[in-house]
């Protein structure tokens, strides 16, 4: 079957699709909050994290092992996070940016292994932890006291 201008082998269209949806789901999310890690950053990690796990898929041999990309994303998209937290006056901001972009990558490599249908399934999911959160805190002030309020109040009582 000849290729046409329009394919992108080994990458598929639809797979692509889901990619740039997933992390338009879950950017738009964040955005919407100001945020880091928007529609367009989180768009660009989960089709990154697609196009790095196909490659490997299709070289793979002896020496380019699926698994070891898998790895390898993992630990880079760390080090990525890790940018996004910092301190501030004692406390450190950022953490749910850095845990949103770790399971960007993760909803990427679950494209191609698993299919474009569970990573969306993942990325309401992952909105739904968001939101969902946010509605228990404005709910109830021990929710928004969190791990901090629990160790000052610990302190306070020695």
């Amino acid at each position: 079957m000849p290729e046409t201008l329009s394919s992108i082998a080994p990458f598929d269209w639809h797979a692509i699709g889901s990619a740039v949806l997933c992390g338009a789901i879950i950017g738009l999310e964040r955005q919407l909050r100001g945020k880091p890690v928007g529609i367009r950053t989180s768009s660009l990690i989960v089709l990154g994290t697609y196009v790095f796990i196909v490659i490997s898929m299709e070289v793979s041999n002896a020496a380019a092992d699926p698994s070891r990309i898998i790895g390898q994303v993992v630990t880079g998209v760390g080090f990525l996070g890790a940018g996004v937290m910092l301190a501030k006056d004692g406390v450190v901001v950022g953490v749910t940016s850095a845990a949103t972009i770790w399971v960007l990558a993760a909803i990427g490599c679950c494209i191609p292994v698993v299919g474009g249908t569970v990573a969306i399934k993942l990325s309401l999911l992952v909105v739904a932890i968001l939101c969902g959160v946010d509605l228990l805190e404005e709910y109830s002030t021990t929710f928004s006291r969190g791990v901090h309020g629990r160790y000052s109040d610990w302190r306070g009582k020695n």
